[in-house]
């Protein structure tokens, strides 16, 4: 339970635990993916890996560092089977957190999908839900 002070200040009752409220939107799947990527307006394609993903996008880590509205077209590959198969988006940074493995050389970024057609949008979630 939460009790105010007289100045409106919160003080927590010692017998209760903390209490995380969840604001997202899509639940996680934990996965790791190979990623290819080229900025929109670019013609080099880099690797990453996708380390978490929902309806609305991936966590990923990419070798480059990039800015926060940075628009990407992403190939998520996965197997099927016996053959590699991909599913394509049109992807914009929306977060970063550059030092969460500088030194490998990695940078983490939330990317939301921007576009994804139905066909490709079906697959990625079967692959998150299987």
């Amino acid at each position: 339970m939460i009790k105010f002070t007289q100045d409106n200040q919160p003080t927590l009752n010692k017998k209760m635990g903390v209490l995380a409220i969840e604001r997202r939107r899509h639940p996680r799947f934990s996965t790791e993916l190979p990623l290819n990527y080229s900025r929109v307006d670019g013609t080099e394609i880099y690797g990453g890996i996708v380390a978490n993903a929902s309806e609305g996008g991936v966590l990923a880590y990419l070798p480059e560092r990039m800015e926060i509205g940075a628009v990407l077209q992403i190939e998520i590959l996965y197997v099927k089977g016996l053959e590699l198969d991909a599913i394509q988006a049109i992807a914009k940074v929306v977060w970063s957190d550059l030092f969460a493995r500088e030194s490998w050389g990695e940078h983490r970024y939330g990317l939301q999908f921007q576009c994804i057609d139905e066909k490709g949008f079906g697959r990625f979630m079967a692959l998150l839900k299987g």
